[in-house]
């Protein structure tokens, strides 16, 4: 079993490195303190559904291949990392990183735990937060950092970033919702944007994934409580051979009635100083990839502002404006 090094946090202002590397408690571990009730019984962990319910969970959930190659870190409801932030639930996950709701055991809040494959992706996205944090005047309407440290896997260090915990993406909810509260939303978004670019920073990824709708304030909600309101955590042992225990969880399915009309612009990991050159010029997906970027030229203001005008007739419509089709090798004339 790992054990925790002695240092629980990383500051928002040190570089990520090897040594820096905090490891997870199982729930039925002796260290896992925060995993048991005041009687004794451990708390909570959620329900395996039956072998008969288990493609439901897959269908939903992140490839259990990419547990198998190393690329996700495998988790356990209940597992405490970093001796402060016990797992409570999924909230989602994408090619980069899987994201979890935890209970932060120090200050008694629920976070959201967004933990990353291994590589420098991660760090990259860090390095943006901390220039947001640091040039941004108004940061209210975007999803910043609150902590940060790392945890050890088969294939390198997986960076984890705490942030606070946001509702669905724009997308999840678009069409049980009125014009007049899609609208606004646009608005609001307009206003995030604008905060970025007046800080010199262009987002370069702004789609519908990357903006969240405000469910309230439930950070300082008890686990229990979640519960209540998102369900128990449903899922399934990971079926493949992993280097540790872990389980694939149902992402939480949210009650449109939570959400508050309002929106928070996040994942800034492909976000960049204006002028500064990038590698990769196009944006993925391609319907909100400003023209431009397809011919080599590298993102701006301009071609964030053409993904934030696909946004929003997304918004005005309630459905995507656009399709993409897979490219087409052209025959030889």
């Amino acid at each position: 079993m790992m054990q925790y090094k002695a240092s629980s946090h990383i500051p928002l202002d040190c570089k990520v490195s090897s040594g820096d590397v905090i490891d997870s408690t199982s729930p039925t571990s002796p260290a896992a303190e925060g995993a048991f009730t005041e009687d004794g019984k451990l708390d909570d962990c959620g329900s395996f559904v039956s072998s008969d319910d288990e493609i439901e969970i897959e269908e939903v959930s992140e490839p259990v291949e990419r547990y198998a190659d190393g690329i996700y870190y495998p988790i356990c409801i209940g597992d405490i990392l970093a001796g402060a932030y016990r797992v409570v639930h999924k909230l989602g996950w994408g090619g980069f990183s899987t994201v979890w709701m935890a209970h932060d055991l120090k200050r008694q809040k629920l976070v959201a735990l967004k933990i990353g494959v291994p590589g420098n992706m991660g760090e990259r996205e860090l390095n943006a937060q901390k220039e947001i944090i640091r040039t941004v005047k108004d940061t209210f309407p975007l999803l910043t950092l609150l902590d940060t440290f790392s945890l050890s896997g088969v294939n390198g260090t997986h960076l984890v970033m705490v942030f606070p915990v946001r509702g669905p993406s724009l997308h999840a909810c678009l069409r049980e919702l009125d014009v007049k509260t899609r609208m606004n939303a646009a608005k609001q978004l307009l206003f995030a944007l604008k905060s970025l670019h007046d800080a010199d920073i262009v987002h370069c990824d702004l789609n519908s994934g990357s903006v969240l709708w405000d469910i309230g304030n439930i950070d300082q909600y008890a686990p229990k409580m979640a519960y209540q309101i998102f369900g128990r955590p449903r899922k399934a042992p990971l079926w493949v051979q992993t280097w540790k225990i872990g389980e694939l969880v149902k992402p939480i399915q949210v009650n449109t009635k939570l959400l508050r009309g309002n929106i928070f612009l996040a994942d800034f990991g492909l976000a960049v100083k204006t002028g500064s050159p990038v590698n990769c010029k196009w944006q993925s997906p391609a319907i909100y990839c400003g023209p431009e970027r397809f011919h080599n030229i590298g993102p701006s203001f301009a071609s964030d502002m053409w993904s934030y005008m696909c946004l929003f007739a997304e918004l005005y419509l309630g459905f995507v404006p656009f399709t993409a089709e897979p490219m087409r090798q052209r025959s030889p004339i």
